[in-house]
């Protein structure tokens, strides 16, 4: 179980080149990068041992989100390269010459998510152990992004780092985790992976190789968690029932 917290935060999707957006929840190949990173893989290293971690992740507080402008330049001051190559495979510079390219780059401002994966005991204690001793340093989707301690949550049932139960239990009855000076105001969504799902997320890697990066799909679906203080939810959460409706 990992609380996933910090000033900033960014989960791409799809987006890319002088774009880059961010989810509204973390996803799976970021988690999953997390864990790459914090257990020593390299970007061209093999993935599959983490393809078969189950994940699901609660959000206790969405965050806002931040717009950047941001500017690209080289560290030397020639041109930019363009998108073109020559015969060698190399990138050619911009003709006429350009210096400073322009993106726009969005973020999570103070955002809170519970993430949680599953699978062979052996793994996921092997992961625990390079949670609290990474390889790399770690971050919440993008380099910029460093994560808030605690990152790994313990089960206050049992004081273990590994929970026992299905995503879906842990993830309904881990404690609320963001401030509680700014009480939640609605129920807590919940994403989790299930193959009967009737959600479609794009954002599985079958590897981190910057050159071959690719992705497939999962099937998710959602739930609710009642945060403390907040009335139960009604059977079939009818979302009228809390106006009186």
């Amino acid at each position: 179980m990992l609380r996933l917290a910090g000033p900033i935060q960014s989960w791409g999707g799809q987006s890319q080149f002088n774009r880059r957006d961010t989810q509204p929840e973390p996803t799976k190949s970021g988690v999953l990068g997390l864990l790459a990173a914090a257990h020593g893989l390299r970007r061209q290293d093999p993935i599959e041992v983490l393809l078969s971690l189950t994940f699901g992740v609660r959000t206790d507080r969405p965050g806002t989100m931040l717009r950047d402008y941001h500017t690209v330049s080289t560290l030397d001051g020639t041109p930019l390269p363009s998108a073109q190559v020559n015969a060698k495979g190399t990138q050619k510079r911009t003709s006429p010459p350009k210096y400073t390219h322009l993106t726009t780059r969005y973020y999570l401002q103070d955002a809170v998510f519970v993430a949680a994966v599953s699978g062979p005991r052996p793994l996921l204690e092997t992961l625990t152990i390079a949670i609290r001793n990474p390889a790399f340093p770690l971050s919440l989707g993008r380099r910029s992004c460093p994560p808030t301690q605690p990152l790994l949550l313990t089960d206050p049932e049992h004081g273990t780092d590994l929970w026992h139960g299905d995503i879906l239990n842990v993830l309904l009855r881990a404690p609320w985790q963001a401030p509680t000076r700014t009480p939640p105001t609605g129920p807590l969504p919940i994403t989790v992976d299930d193959p009967t799902g009737d959600d479609v997320r794009t954002d599985l890697p079958t590897t981190f190789d910057p050159l071959h990066r690719a992705f497939t799909t999962r099937t998710v679906k959602h739930h609710w968690a009642t945060p403390p203080g907040y009335p139960p939810l009604a059977d079939g959460h009818n979302p009228f029932a809390l106006l009186g409706g």
